[in-house]
This record gives C-alpha cells, sequence and structure tokens, in this order.
C-alpha cells in the first residue's frame, strides 16, 4: 500500500494502530488523494495558478494552526514562488488567525440567538500591493469560509468577481479551502488516535 499525503502529514507509521484502521476504508484514502492531487499536482484548467493554491493552502494550514501541514504547504509554496513569499504569507496568516467560528446568520432566520461577533479581515493597503489584489482577496475569502462561513453571501463572491477571479476559479479556491477543512481534521484526528493506539 502505498503512503498518502494524509499518511504523511499525520506522521502515522507502517503498521501503526492508526494506519491499520484507516487502510481498511482504502477507498475513502484513494479518493482524498485524488483530491489532493487534482488540487495540487494536476494542472488547472481555470487558470488558478500553481503558486496562488499554494498561497491559499499555506493561508489555510496557519489559520487552522496544523504546523504539520503548513510547513508542507509553505515549502512547496516556496519552490514555486520564492521563500521570501512563503514567509510573508504564513505570518500574515499566524497575524489573522483567531478562534472560531462566529459571525451572523441571514436575516430571515430562526439562529439569531447563536450570532456571535468576531473580527473581518481586511488586510492593509501595503500587504495588497505585495501580495496583488487578486491574492489578497482570495485571502480574505478564504478566512470568511474557515472562521465565518455563516456570512457567505453573493456579496462575498462579487468581491472575488471585482478581484478577478472567474466564476470556475471561485468555485476551484472553494473546493481548495473546503478540501483543507477534511484534510486538516482527518490529519488531526489520525494523529490524536495514533497517541491513543501506541
Amino acid at each position: 500500500m502505498s503512503t498518502d499525503i494524509i499518511d504523511q502529514l499525520a506522521g502515522l507509521t507502517a503498521g501503526s494502530g492508526a494506519e491499520v484502521l484507516r487502510h481498511q476504508r482504502e477507498q475513502a484514502r484513494a479518493q482524498s488523494q485524488a483530491s489532493y492531487d487534482a488540487l495540487f499536482t494536476a494542472p488547472d484548467l481555470t487558470g488558478v495558478s500553481p503558486t496562488e493554491r499554494l498561497a491559499v493552502a499555506t493561508f489555510v494550514a496557519a489559520l487552522h494552526g496544523s504546523s504539520a501541514a503548513l510547513t508542507h504547504y509553505s515549502s512547496r509554496l516556496a519552490a514555486t514562488s520564492s521563500v521570501e513569499i512563503a514567509d510573508h504569507v504564513t505570518l500574515l496568516a499566524t497575524a489573522a488567525a483567531v478562534a472560531g467560528p462566529y459571525g451572523r446568520f441571514p436575516a430571515g432566520t430562526d439562529l439569531h440567538d447563536e450570532d456571535a461577533p468576531g473580527p473581518v479581515l481586511h488586510l492593509d493597503p501595503a500587504t495588497v500591493t505585495t501580495l496583488g489584489r487578486r491574492l489578497s482577496t482570495a485571502f480574505e475569502h478564504a478566512h470568511l469560509l474557515v472562521f465565518r462561513p455563516r456570512e457567505s453571501s453573493p456579496e462575498a463572491l462579487v468581491a472575488l468577481l471585482d478581484a478577478g477571479w472567474s466564476t470556475a476559479q471561485i468555485v476551484t479556491l472553494s473546493q481548495l479551502v473546503t478540501f483543507l477543512a477534511f484534510q486538516l481534521r482527518v490529519i488531526h484526528g489520525l494523529s490524536a488516535l495514533d497517541g491513543e493506539l501506541a
């Protein structure tokens, strides 16, 4: 059985309890690896560059506080762009990380008792100049999806369109952030389970 990215980032060793349990769900394992390959290895036909994909992945991994994933994605980002950009993205996300989720539910729902205030990420002009408007807006949207998913709205999508993201590219961006959330939860769970089964 080949080792995949989740096995690697969770630090699973061959024959460990968590590794054996995970390989009992071989189809799910293969599908998660296929998703990773589609997002980070295969050419993206929508025009989202490898640097953009890896920058967003680095940003999201840092927001989630996943050190193994952050090291993986930031290293790949440094190889496609520069160490300086990778470090800048990491520092930016580390500063933007907060406890969540939070935000306001849409008007007209019965969930307003669960509304919770929290910060909205607005990158400063110097950062936008450094990263470009397109990537900066992607980071702000990723922060929304990670911490304030209840505030997702057509207006948030318009901001991406205005920054140069096409509809197809926005779908790719959303898939990327969603996949990272799944991947990082699995890694966290496997790491914890591996420690208990050791």
